[in-house]
């Protein structure tokens, strides 16, 4: 497969058949805002707001160099915002005040 049509053919996370780094599986304790996040996924696909098949698409989308440096849970979040953005349901401007709003909390506690 030509270097071209392996870039438009391949998804960022479609590895099969290339030559990589073995993975690394490492166990490790979910951290607060991992948990909150893998429950909003749920959340959100309960209520029928975003489903698995447009979580995985949001994530595909994000194209191979932030899926390459993006963590599990960070891709997670990056895709939620962005298909609520594109769905009307939260604007950038909205999301950007209520970090600022945790951020000041942060700060007080």
């Amino acid at each position: 497969m030509t270097a071209t049509r392996n870039l438009v053919e391949r998804l960022p996370n479609d590895l099969g058949g290339q030559s990589t780094d073995p993975i690394q599986r490492v166990d490790h304790v979910l951290e607060p805002w991992e948990k909150r996040c893998h429950a909003l996924a749920d959340v959100l696909d309960f209520h029928k707001i975003i489903n698995t098949e447009e979580k995985r698409c949001g994530v595909e989308t994000l194209g191979a160099e932030m899926v390459g440096k993006l963590t599990y849970y960070e891709r997670w979040i990056v895709t939620f915002a962005n298909i609520l953005f594109r769905k009307g349901i939260l604007t950038p401007t909205e999301l950007a005040l209520k970090m600022q709003q945790i951020e000041a909390q942060r700060h007080h506690d």
